[in-house]
């Protein structure tokens, strides 16, 4: 039907994401991140929330305890590795229904159409992927399918001249564009037009 939106490649970015959190030491929960101002343990606690908050957005139904995802690592709960791997198994479930991107939704707590919710779980997912992989020195096999699907989204916004559009955590998906060779890989790609450098590693 013409009135139908092509679903997102979710099952193989939340399955490569499971990966590179099931591999996180607890050793490395107090290392740092591309994201300005988290620790690595701050990224995993967003990850959890945000899985939570888009399967909800998928779903169209209430964010269990109602508030949006947050970047606390101080508390992270027993089997977190355990709980947000089925909890993004999960997330590809909801985002491959076809009613997921039909209507409005909530994406924490702002209301957009159905299939831009989907971009920006998918941007998540994929971006924040790279974060916690870089983070804690782990290969980062995306899909490249999402890749491109999150690089078609990213470009479509006016780069910011400074500072992330969630600089009141200090841990936002955008900044200012760092430029990366034409013939990089589309991970590295994808990275710079976040505003993150390709290069970046954790220091020890």
């Amino acid at each position: 039907m013409d009135n139908e939106h092509p679903t997102l490649p979710f099952g193989p970015a939340t399955a490569t994401l499971a990966r590179v959190v099931t591999g996180v030491r607890d050793d490395q929960l107090a290392g740092p991140t591309p994201c300005p101002d988290w620790t690595v343990a701050d990224l995993v606690d967003h990850i959890a929330g945000l899985t939570l908050a888009f399967t909800a957005a998928a779903t169209k139904t209430d964010l269990p305890g109602g508030a949006g995802p947050r970047a606390n690592g101080s508390d992270l709960p027993d089997g977190w590795r355990e709980r947000i791997g089925a909890d993004l198994a999960v997330l590809a479930e909801a985002w491959a229904k076809q009613d997921a991107y039909e209507g409005t939704t909530m994406a924490g707590p702002v209301e957009m159409p159905g299939d831009a919710a989907g971009l920006v779980a998918l941007d998540e997912v994929v971006v924040h992927g790279w974060d916690l992989a870089r983070a804690t020195g782990q290969p980062y096999d995306a899909d490249l399918a999402a890749v491109e699907a999150v690089t078609r989204f990213v470009a479509s916004f006016e780069p910011p001249d400074g500072g992330t559009p969630d600089a009141d955590t200090g841990g936002g998906l955008f900044g200012p564009p760092v430029a990366v060779p034409a013939h990089a890989h589309p991970v590295d790609r994808l990275a710079g037009l976040t505003g993150r450098d390709p290069g970046w590693r954790a220091t020890s």
